[in-house]
């Protein structure tokens, strides 16, 4: 174990190398809509979701409430992804906290008009500022859902599916799956981008 950590930190950086050389790294940030149009051309559809990770329980108080999932019920790691109906992972967040993710980080300002962006409830309120934004009919108040709008519910459900799938491809690889007991700053998110960057070549080749 003691000879696995430091190999570990010297073969992923060779490892991330090699996957950029490859192109099948996800881009980590888009800050405009032609750089979209420019690395994916062809894609018209897009899911949005967050994937965890399991961490040791921080000691410090305010890291606690940080990395506290309340879906999750225990302290992980969150980076949010952009997915392609070909379950490849086109985009990858920094880590992010348990907070509203589009008030970190602009994921959908960066995508076309032109292309469809299915997103899960904790994005309400982003159809809102986006037109092609699809997220599934929340029950009102005291009413139920009409016939149509559950059955529009189904269906995003069916094709949003793809998007846990890709992230069951990724969790494949031990290192992004088990808790992360690393004390090194920021590799964590190193070896999500590899672990993505690795499911991506695998989509490709397989």
């Amino acid at each position: 174990m003691t000879e696995a950590k430091p190999w570990a930190h010297r073969l992923q950086f060779v490892l991330e190398a090699t996957l950029d050389e490859k192109q099948v790294l996800p881009k980590r940030k888009m800050s405009t809509i032609q750089e979209f149009k420019q690395y994916f051309p062809d894609v018209e559809k897009v899911m949005i979701d967050g994937v965890e990770r399991p961490i040791n329980r921080p000691q410090d108080k305010e890291k606690q409430k940080e990395n506290y999932s309340g879906k999750k019920k225990r302290h992980t790691r969150k980076n949010v992804a952009v997915v392609s109906p070909e379950k490849k992972i086109l985009q990858l967040t920094p880590k992010i906290h348990d907070k509203k993710i589009h008030d970190q980080f602009d994921i959908i300002g960066g995508i076309p008009d032109m292309v469809e962006v299915q997103v899960d409830s904790g994005f309400q309120g982003v159809q809102k500022i986006y037109e092609n934004v699809s997220l599934p009919h929340k029950k009102p108040r005291g009413g139920e859902l009409t016939a149509e709008q559950k059955e529009e519910n189904r269906q995003l459900s069916r094709e949003r599916v793809r998007c846990e799938n890709a992230f069951s491809g990724v969790k494949r690889y031990n290192a992004v799956s088990s808790t992360y007991r690393n004390r090194k700053a920021e590799f964590d998110d190193k070896l999500m981008v590899t672990g993505c960057g690795l499911w991506n070549f695998y989509l490709e080749v397989a």
